[in-house]
């Protein structure tokens, strides 16, 4: 009678593994990281957060495709329209570089060094917003790394311990395994951002700088395209 008992939890025991899809296998996988894989869901949640609002904010409410919109901003300077520039920036108002070429634009008639002032201020003020939050990763990625280890160092004797860091935990857990992966995921996702958000900066940063040199031009006297393109 013993001898049926233990079959039939044998067999119960492996009827999930057998008949389990990527579901059961999924939930088998948590239950065995302990109760720490539910901290490091939080972090992960907290991580997708992150990287869906700084998508979400570069690629779409900051983007402005730059050459084109310096090209426009060009002509219309260069043949005395300014004030359809600065309205040409009202349209993508949420973008840095259409908020810095118009904080240039709205004193291109007080001198070069007014405008190089209120070029400098908007860049302060206006490319920062790019890079937030994107650090926020790098600190996640550490906080899931760590959180796994304590599971793993959590339940081993503490003469154990030492030996266990000094093999650099040679047996894998699960909570470990969720841990580095979303450590892994956050890493790839800062650099990706971080990279993107780099590209911004130095985008602003360059359209800054044409259009100094562009209104200090049309000061000199430039006052048509072909004029700058043989100038420049």
């Amino acid at each position: 009678m013993s001898t049926s008992i233990h079959l039939i939890d044998a067999v119960l025991a492996a009827a999930p593994v057998a008949g389990g899809g990527v579901k059961d296998s999924i939930v088998r996988f948590f239950k065995e990281g302990g109760p720490f894989m539910y901290v490091n869901i939080f972090w992960m949640a907290c991580a997708i957060a992150v990287v869906i609002e700084r998508i979400v904010t570069l690629m779409f409410r900051y983007n402005l495709n730059a050459e084109p919109f310096m090209e426009q901003i060009t002509k219309l300077v260069l043949t005395g329209n300014v004030d359809r520039a600065v309205k040409l920036c009202g349209a993508a108002p949420n973008a840095p570089l259409a908020r810095v070429i118009r904080a240039g634009l709205t004193r291109a008639n007080r001198g070069e060094m007014e405008v190089a002032k209120s070029v400098e201020e908007a860049i302060l003020e206006y490319t920062p917003p790019i890079q937030s939050r994107i650090p926020w990763l790098w600190s996640l990625a550490n906080i899931a790394t760590l959180v796994g280890l304590l599971q793993s160092l959590g339940n081993v004797p503490a003469d154990q311990k030492q030996a266990i860091l000094s093999n650099g935990i040679s047996e894998a857990m699960n909570n470990t395994a969720f841990g580095l992966g979303i450590a892994v995921s956050c890493i790839v996702a800062h650099l990706f951002l971080n990279a993107y958000a780099k590209k911004m900066v130095d985008t602003v940063e360059l359209s800054a700088l044409k259009l100094e040199n562009l209104l200090s031009r049309r000061q000199a006297g430039e006052t048509s395209a072909m004029d700058f393109e043989r100038s420049a």
